[in-house]
């Protein structure tokens, strides 16, 4: 009995104090990565929803204006991505510096603990707004597989709901379930799950785009609206989704020194495929695309096992994409500990905010305007100001500058061109 007592209390002496602004949001470290297996890391953080929704923004916009900018969002992101990187490692080489491994601690090492709330509210905000696109996906795939309109029923109801509506709800007890999963570990098996359907769907659809496109050979065009160019690139900039996560996986990487040119060549291989992906779609079906790309398609065996594995896949994503949230949140307000309740109220938020946004594309774009672009060109690029702001030449502040001016610009138009389609504003 001695034994015991003496056991729990050198348990109680050798537990770690409770988490404060200081202690960094990840804990002990873990295995490095090769090339290889940071390639697909890379690539399984940033590829998303956001996909699905490129080709009715490549109708809105224009293919070949849709491309450019595609291109111009992959170059900055990972430009910024790197600024992160370096920003990281010129702060973790000055004397007395810890080691930094999340977004929140740079922000915390650069500007204080205002620096940290800044970012964990925009991780918030991104990471719940993903997973509002999810649930939209989810419920608008599903009402369609099985509750399309018809000509002696225009407006079906399951239970006195709308049917996307009812979907949601539906998922929403499976998600509570899901969501309450502590560790990111147990999920490990389902996000690879995921991420295999993923790839074979969008693989499926671009096979179909290409035989749809053959036999009807839509007329598209090249640019849209000049106005709506900003709606594009809130789309595109919601598409690369990763930018949150580019320390923690740059901090796992084994060979640091090569990690610009991973980050380099994944970029490059999924603008290829976002651009691919949306300009078949638009091919495909012209004028007719709709918000996300799986609603184009019949009632055939293939397509509906694609769009079955597309909302299988975000299912199971759902909680993942969440975990940066309950780790902010029950760091703020549950002293750093796992807390239920709080994980379901935010479960309950999010199918609320899904329930009453009408169009996954334009959501994708308010998003990606107003959350990612802040989180993805703004305070990047003012991080590496402030920390190398006395050792850069002309040359990189006025690109810091130019990029900075650029994201609070595309970030506050954007919103508001965003918001315009959501809620049919006419200015």
């Amino acid at each position: 009995m001695g034994f015991d007592k003496e056991a729990s209390s050198s348990s109680q002496r050798l537990r770690p104090p409770a988490p404060t602004e200081n202690t960094p949001l990840i804990g002990d470290p873990k295995p490095l990565s090769s090339q290889g297996k940071t390639f697909a890391n890379v690539f399984i953080a940033i590829v998303g929803a956001g996909v699905l929704g490129l080709p009715y923004s490549f109708k809105r916009t224009g293919w070949l204006m849709s491309l450019l900018t595609l291109l111009l969002v992959a170059f900055l992101t990972h430009h910024c991505m790197m600024l992160l990187v370096y920003t990281r490692r010129k702060l973790e080489s000055s004397n007395g510096c810890t080691k930094i491994p999340s977004f929140g601690d740079l922000g915390f090492a650069v500007c204080g603990i205002v620096g940290r709330l800044v970012v964990d509210v925009l991780i918030i905000l991104a990471q719940a707004g993903f997973c509002v696109g999810y649930l939209i996906f989810i419920g608008n795939t599903m009402a369609h597989l099985l509750n399309a309109p018809t000509a002696t029923d225009l407006t079906p109801e399951i239970l006195g709901l709308a049917p996307k509506s009812f979907y949601i709800w539906g998922c929403f007890p499976f998600q509570l379930g899901l969501n309450s999963i502590a560790t990111l570990t147990h999920l490990a098996p389902l996000s690879i799950f995921a991420d295999v359907i993923d790839l074979g769907a969008m693989g499926v659809v671009m096979v179909e785009d290409v035989m749809v496109m053959a036999a009807k050979r839509p007329e598209v065009k090249a640019f849209g609206d000049l106005s709506l160019f900003f709606y594009g690139l809130g789309v595109a900039v919601y598409s690369f989704e990763g930018v949150g996560m580019v320390l923690p996986l740059e901090t796992e990487t084994k060979d640091k020194d090569k990690f610009g040119r991973i980050l380099g060549w994944t970029m490059t291989f999924i603008s290829l495929m976002y651009g691919s992906f949306g300009a078949l779609g638009y091919f495909a079906f012209g004028e007719e695309t709709k918000d996300m790309i799986t609603a184009n398609y019949g009632a055939g065996v293939i397509s509906t096992l694609v769009k079955l594995g597309l909302v299988v896949n975000l299912f199971f994503t759902l909680p993942i994409m969440m975990h940066p949230v309950y780790e902010i949140m029950e760091r703020r307000f549950w002293s750093g500990r796992y807390c239920l309740w709080l994980r379901w109220v935010l479960v309950l938020a999010v199918s609320l905010v899904a329930l009453l946004v009408p169009n996954f594309a334009d959501f994708m774009s308010l998003v990606g305007s107003g959350v990612c672009c802040a989180l993805g060109f703004v305070l990047p690029t003012l991080f590496h100001l402030m920390v190398f702001k006395g050792e850069m030449g002309w040359r990189q502040w006025s690109s810091d500058v130019s990029i900075l001016v650029l994201g609070l610009v595309l970030a506050l138009s954007g919103t508001w061109s965003a918001l315009q389609e959501i809620f049919s504003v006419k200015v």
